[in-house]
């Protein structure tokens, strides 16, 4: 009995780690608008400003990509996958999605991966899901409706709509890349190794794409306005690169590893929510009644879906297994014993 007592505060303790992780990274995932969106007025093309956010990205995380260099030997798969879905597929869908259909329908679409995710874990997987997750998921995206306003600006372009559906399926590999190998204890490639590799892989990519050598480089030298407040756009632009992308990765990364893909899909879609509060707060972008509902919704549906009992796993299930020997580790030649790399996770819902 208190083995069982010890394991389960420690699954308490996990799973509440895991949420303040995700909560983290949308937050800093949902602040990337805001900054983003004064340098874009000032000049910058919004293809530029996603270069600019990933690059930046990469160079502060290539000492990491350094140090985890055995991983291209061992997981390039992984490397090139994560760099291609999760960092240029899901900024560049989304980008070119927004040019030909509204940015709430848009957002709404790419909000579709948390049900995405639960249909990935059930049907591809075959692992059990709870009824829970799955009315979170259904709320989330309910709320997402009203916070984007959806019915606002609908309109009917296939071409837009088909890339905005390629965002939400990046977005998909996002979650369930960041969680291989979150049962394999000592053997699990290292997240923040992974997370170096993928910027540097996404880079690459959107250097093809956006052509930074077009771009007008003499707006990062001024300033731009925030809601009639003059802002340097060096300050914005790093806050875009270190707290949006850098810290919304590692602990985005990481809280998928503490929770389970779905769980932590849901709380994402806070992003949207905080994106919007942030809008109103320092661009003057007030929000309206079906909005607060929206986000009070969204709020509702990432609760349930975090505080889901287990589901019903049969005999050797991935839940267990993560339970009694999940690490968020690195490799164990190149990490201590006491690096946060290592810890242990231990999810909060079973998958």
């Amino acid at each position: 009995m208190p083995v069982h007592t010890s394991q389960g505060s420690q699954g308490n303790r996990g799973r509440g780690v895991g949420l303040g992780l995700a909560l983290t990274s949308a937050v800093a995932f949902g602040g990337s608008g805001v900054a983003a969106k004064p340098l874009i007025e000032a000049g910058l093309d919004p293809l530029h400003v996603v270069w600019l956010r990933v690059a930046g990205a990469a160079l502060v995380m290539l000492p990491l990509a350094v140090r985890h260099r055995s991983l291209l030997r061992s997981h390039p798969a992984l490397l090139a996958g994560f760099g291609l879905l999760a960092v240029a597929g899901v900024q560049a869908c989304y980008f070119a999605a927004i040019s030909r259909i509204p940015v709430g329908v848009a957002l709404l679409v790419e909000y579709l991966a948390p049900a995405l995710v639960l249909g990935w874990v059930r049907f591809v997987q075959r692992r059990p899901v709870t009824r829970a997750a799955a009315l979170g998921v259904v709320l989330a995206v309910g709320g997402l409706a009203c916070v984007v306003e959806v019915w606002s600006g609908l309109s009917f372009d296939v071409v837009g709509l088909l890339l905005a559906l390629g965002a939400a399926c990046c977005q998909v590999g996002y979650f369930v890349l960041s969680d291989q190998g979150s049962d394999a204890g000592d053997k699990a490639p290292a997240p923040l190794g992974v997370i170096a590799y993928g910027l540097l892989v996404g880079a690459f990519v959107l250097t093809v794409v956006s052509r930074p050598w077009n771009m007008d480089w003499s707006v990062l030298g001024g300033t731009a306005e925030m809601d009639g407040t003059a802002v340097a756009a060096s300050l914005l632009l790093g806050w875009i690169v270190l707290i949006a992308t850098v810290v919304a990765y590692v602990t985005g990364v990481l809280s998928v590893r503490r929770l389970s893909p779905q769980v932590a899909g849901v709380v994402a879609c806070l992003e949207a929510v905080i994106a919007t509060v942030l809008a109103w707060v320092l661009l003057g972008e007030h929000l309206s009644a079906p909005q607060i509902v929206g986000g009070a919704v969204v709020l509702i549906g990432a609760f349930i879906a975090q505080s889901s009992a287990p589901a019903e796993a049969s005999e050797g299930t991935v839940a267990e297994g993560t339970l009694a020997k999940g690490a968020v580790a690195g490799d164990a030649s190149e990490d201590g014993p006491d690096s946060p790399e290592r810890e242990l996770s231990a999810r909060g819902n079973a998958v």
